[in-house]
């Protein structure tokens, strides 16, 4: 889709909050504006898509559904920050990394496993010396963290993602703090759409029995997570799977999370 149509879309829902850019990505000889909604609430759920252009679902859940999805965070008193589309050029062209092939989504953080030797991702479970906010990552990923890091830690954060690696109508998610949260959501989403269980969702993790995966991977959600927030998680859905079943998985873990959100229970230091 040309991201002007999309942020069209976006930009007809400037009535349900506070609808702005928080800044500018310049691609191929355009600029393209990047989008934030601000709906006020008395808890905060933080949702962020598009951050790879492959995985349209995301952003096209959110153009196509916010009054919904902005109703019932109000019925709840929860508050969004809303970022859907993160990376505009590459939504436009299709492709998983921006036009200048930068890669945004896992340069939030850098961990340190021993003195001087950094990693943005813990393959397997090694010990850190500590964490550190990454400043030389992609356009796109600078952009929204140093928005996001204008506002405290959220009560729960979403962020929205499709999986290019594995094939047939399915879904999964990475996450972190309590799995028992999160079952009844996928659970919600069996009849729609498999949950990938107990096998390999790409190089270097696995699905558990519930189809969740655990990985540090210094993106927005493992940012949010070392910062305290309880509730934090990355949901896939397949790219083969219609756009009207990713739309109900989507909402449900929307929905989910304004659940979750409105518990109240607040970042964990």
């Amino acid at each position: 889709m040309d991201y002007t149509e999309y942020a069209r879309r976006i930009r007809a829902h400037a009535s349900l909050g506070e609808l702005t850019e928080y800044g500018q990505v310049h691609e191929g000889g355009r600029d393209y504006p990047l989008f934030r909604l601000i709906v006020p609430g008395e808890r905060w759920l933080v949702i962020t898509s598009g951050f790879h252009g492959e995985e349209p679902a995301g952003p096209l859940t959110l153009a196509q559904h916010l009054p919904d999805v902005v109703a019932y965070a109000k019925s709840k008193g929860v508050g969004l920050r809303v970022y859907p589309c993160i990376n505009p050029s590459g939504f436009e062209d299709g492709t998983r990394y921006n036009r200048s092939g930068e890669r945004p989504n896992n340069d939030f953080m850098r961990y340190e496993i021993a003195p001087g030797e950094w990693r943005g991702e813990l393959i397997g479970d090694p010990p850190i010396l500590r964490w550190a906010l990454y400043d030389g990552g992609p356009k796109e990923t600078r952009a929204v963290r140093a928005d996001l890091a204008r506002f405290p830690p959220p009560d729960a954060a979403l962020d929205i993602h499709q999986d290019n690696y594995l094939g047939g109508v399915a879904t999964y998610a990475y996450i972190f703090g309590d799995k028992a949260a999160y079952r009844p959501l996928m659970e919600a989403c069996a009849p729609h759409a498999t949950v990938v269980r107990s096998r390999k969702v790409d190089d270097n993790s696995y699905a558990d029995e519930n189809g969740f995966v655990v990985f540090h991977d210094g993106s927005v959600t493992d940012w949010y997570m070392r910062q305290g927030v309880p509730y934090t998680a990355a949901l896939e859905t397949t790219t083969p799977t219609p756009m009207t079943t990713c739309d109900t998985v989507n909402l449900t873990w929307i929905r989910g999370f304004i659940d979750l959100a409105a518990r109240g229970e607040g970042p964990q230091r």
